[in-house]
């Protein structure tokens, strides 16, 4: 052992290796130092368990290929080829093109708090504010970094130290383990839960009403569904039951639809449209869901309520970025033109017709039988995801590939350049481009080449 541990090479002589001096002229002495000193180390444990000291060859390659590591970053361009069309995992809403030139362009200096006609001071909450009262009916507008930061927005701002009353059928758990429960009692607003899981009726809420109640809240069952011996109260019942008591009523729609899911045949899914001329006090949704823009939390109503939020002093502590303002708002302006549908990669996704997807999958196919490789086109399913439509798919049709390990073979895919991530089932590899965009189809082709050849099939 001790005759291979003096085989190592310092650290200064590893440094002096030629290919390693290129690469640190490139990447600074620094990184370049502490790659060689944790190949050193993994070498020296190596050769204490037993093994022997490698070639200084192996150790140089080494060096390089952690220094390459050390500067890579670990939030990478992702092919979602999964058939989720709004998937967490993968940072759900996909950007439209005029959303990313938007977030490029507003990263620079911009009018985020300026007025340029008048060269003073503005708002930053105006550049959105516009489109979402036109686009939802709403008096105004709000936005905030997320749809749990908008509910907890609201809640501290008209409920604090009151009480909120909610069906228990509707204490959903959303993304990441977060409880509306445990929401509330950030807000310092106090929970009444009335009803039970399955049926909640307008007395339920009716008789939990006292002097102490704020608020009447109406949670859309975006992520789950109930079926069977079940009952709900509409929300459009609970601002007719709600304004009579003087109460406000609050809706967390969650999910940010904009258009009519039932267009493209899914379950109708409640508009935003829908629950602001329901009567709706306050609206809050997501903007990274089925509205298709960056993460944000939107938050639409009555004006003077609306004014409150925004001079909360919790409202800068949640407040959006200009970058995310710009996406959004160039997502907004889509609906604005009437051409979300083609122009908005969500609803794009979504209003893809079936026969599109198998023509593009067929010529995949061709492309992998060209190079050897077992591949069909079958029938599937694709999700809407997101925490939206729970249950409910469109058709579509897959790429199967039968390889001698999938396990393998998807691992090489999400380790490539670009990372493509689908789903195994029944021993095959599946691809659904519903979800992967149609600019991306070369570099899918490319990407599954290069990871049949590193993974032996």
């Amino acid at each position: 052992m001790r005759s291979e541990l003096r085989k190592l090479p310092s650290v200064d002589h590893l440094l002096g290796h030629e290919s390693i001096r290129l690469a640190e002229a490139e990447s600074g002495h620094a990184l370049t130092l502490a790659a060689a000193r944790e190949v050193l180390d993994e070498a020296r444990r190596d050769i204490t368990s037993g093994g022997s000291c490698p070639p200084i060859d192996e150790l140089v390659s080494r060096v390089l290929a952690r220094l390459a590591a050390l500067q890579r970053p670990t939030l990478r361009p992702v092919i979602n080829a999964t058939g989720v069309i709004v998937h967490t995992n993968l940072g759900r809403a996909p950007l439209s093109r005029a959303a990313i030139q938007a977030m490029v362009e507003a990263a620079a200096y911009s009018n985020l708090e300026f007025d340029l006609e008048a060269g003073e001071r503005g708002s930053r909450y105006v550049h959105a504010e516009e489109l979402l009262v036109a686009l939802t009916g709403a008096e105004a507008a709000l936005l905030v970094n997320n749809d749990a930061a908008a509910v907890l927005l609201v809640l501290t701002t008209v409920a604090r130290g009151r009480e909120v009353v909610i069906s228990r059928g509707q204490l959903v758990e959303i993304g990441g383990g977060f409880r509306i429960p445990e929401v509330m009692a950030q807000s310092g607003a106090q929970l009444v839960e009335v009803g039970t899981t399955n049926r909640t009726y307008v007395r339920d809420y009716e008789d939990a009403i006292t002097e102490r109640t704020a608020a009447l809240l109406h949670v859309h069952a975006s992520n789950f569904r109930l079926i069977g011996f079940t009952h709900e109260v509409s929300l459009n019942e609970l601002v007719t039951l709600g304004h009579k008591q003087g109460l406000l009523v609050l809706e967390d729609l969650g999910s940010g639809a904009l258009l009519d899911t039932a267009t493209y045949g899914l379950v109708h899914e409640p508009t935003v449209q829908e629950c602001v001329a329901s009567g709706a006090d306050l609206v809050c949704f997501s903007g990274d869901k089925l509205l298709g823009g960056p993460q944000a939390g939107v938050i639409v109503g009555r004006r003077e309520l609306i004014a409150k939020l925004r001079n909360h002093p919790m409202t800068r502590a949640v407040r959006v970025s200009k970058v995310t303002i710009a996406g959004l708002q160039a997502t907004l302006l889509h609906y604005r033109r009437g051409e979300a549908e083609r122009e908005v990669p969500v609803w794009r996704m979504i209003a893809m017709p079936a026969e599109a997807i198998q023509r593009r999958a067929q010529r995949l196919v061709r492309r992998l039988k060209g190079i050897g490789v077992n591949a069909s086109v079958v029938e599937g399913r694709s999700a809407v995801g997101g925490g939206a439509l729970p249950g409910d798919t469109l058709p579509t049709w897959l790429v199967a590939v039968t390889v001698r390990s999938p396990d393998d073979f998807a691992r090489a895919l999400r380790l490539g350049e670009p990372a493509v991530v689908g789903r195994i089932e029944e021993g095959r590899f599946l691809l659904d481009l519903r979800t992967v965009l149609e600019t991306q189809d070369e570099a899918l082709w490319i990407a599954l080449r290069a990871a049949l050849g590193s993974s032996h099939q």
